[in-house]
């Protein structure tokens, strides 16, 4: 097996797309021929398929339109023998009861997605999911825990403020208005800044609203950087906050964070506490404000020599679960099990 054809979900990137192109650069190594198809992204926005363009993939744009991409892409693979891995459930959707396939679901199917899900995994090879509590939540899926790139284990040394950071969607259910609570008159010895990475993708106008008026709440303690880089965030930052309130299939900010020696908050909304392990310090109930503002102020109250000992578990972790290296080795055995 040498061609594979990596199908994606959306047009703009999300954190399914983010591992399309981590799962292309890792079978590249591994020796296989890759292309990617998916929808175009909006005018105006680089999406999935010019990233993976300028990093030398064939790509085939179909159309930004949900429900005619489904056509399109069930034409396109019609007759085709190499192995189409659908990173998400709308290309297995479209390609429901065709061969030779691999369904990688990076999110969990609502109950109204549910029919669909089972239509998309017919005659499928294999189902992946990307912890164990989304296993849990789909029969017969097998664990293949995401990764994210080395960005350099360096921890910061904390100065006399503490530089919060938050890298993703602004929405509610990624927990930026119970942060925003958290946030609004806490005492803490330190001064806390919170740096906002992201912008409102993804989400309602409504919803985007909510969490602009809870932010603009705390004045000056809150900075908004925009979409950058996470590796430049988190240069910039003593800690991460991955407050989400509803439950989360991976969480590959606080796996980011993980890997640059940056300590980070997260709530229990799904698998992030199965990313940073059971004995990591700060792990708080979702949607539960008090209970994040008492994290950050042990955080904020933290000594030097304390934050770099859990920057230091949290990479030792990231190096043994979450490294590409891992994620190599796991791909090499999961492709050597497949029919040929």
């Amino acid at each position: 097996m040498s061609g594979i054809a990596l199908a994606a979900n959306n047009g703009e990137v999300g954190g399914g797309e983010v591992m399309l192109l981590a799962t292309a650069r890792l079978l590249t190594d591994l020796g296989h021929e890759i292309e990617v198809v998916g929808p175009d992204a909006p005018e105006g926005r680089d999406g999935v398929l010019d990233l993976a363009e300028s990093e030398g993939y064939p790509v085939h744009r179909l159309s930004s339109d949900r429900r005619r991409y489904l056509h399109e892409l069930r034409d396109w693979h019609g007759g085709r023998r190499d192995l189409l891995w659908c990173h998400g459930l709308v290309p297995a959707f479209a390609t429901a009861g065709r061969p030779r396939r691999v369904v990688h679901l990076h999110k969990l199917p609502s109950r109204t997605q549910h029919a669909g899900y089972l239509a998309a995994r017919s005659r499928s090879w294999l189902t992946l999911v990307p912890s164990r509590w989304m296993s849990s939540r789909v029969p017969n899926a097998r664990v293949l825990p995401n990764w994210t790139p080395d960005l350099g284990y360096a921890p910061r040394p904390p100065g006399s403020q503490r530089r919060l950071g938050y890298l993703g969607r602004h929405a509610v259910d990624k927990g930026l208005v119970v942060l925003a609570e958290a946030l609004e008159g806490l005492d803490t010895p330190t001064p806390v800044q919170l740096v906002l990475a992201g912008e409102p993708r993804f989400t309602d106008e409504a919803g985007a609203r909510r969490v602009a008026d809870a932010v603009s709440r705390l004045g000056g303690q809150a900075e908004s950087v925009g979409w950058v880089e996470p590796a430049a965030l988190l240069r910039d930052v003593d800690g991460l906050v991955v407050p989400s309130v509803v439950p989360e299939s991976f969480g590959l900010a606080a796996a980011e964070a993980m890997a640059a020696g940056v300590p980070c908050i997260v709530s229990d909304a799904g698998a992030l506490p199965e990313v940073v392990g059971a004995d990591h310090p700060w792990v708080v109930p979702a949607g539960d404000p008090a209970a994040l503002a008492g994290a950050v102020r042990a955080w904020a109250s933290a000594s030097p020599a304390r934050l770099v000992a859990v920057a230091r578990e949290q990479r030792d972790r990231w190096e043994v679960e979450l490294s590409p290296d891992v994620a190599r080795e796991r791909l090499r055995l999961l492709l050597a099990a497949l029919p040929a």
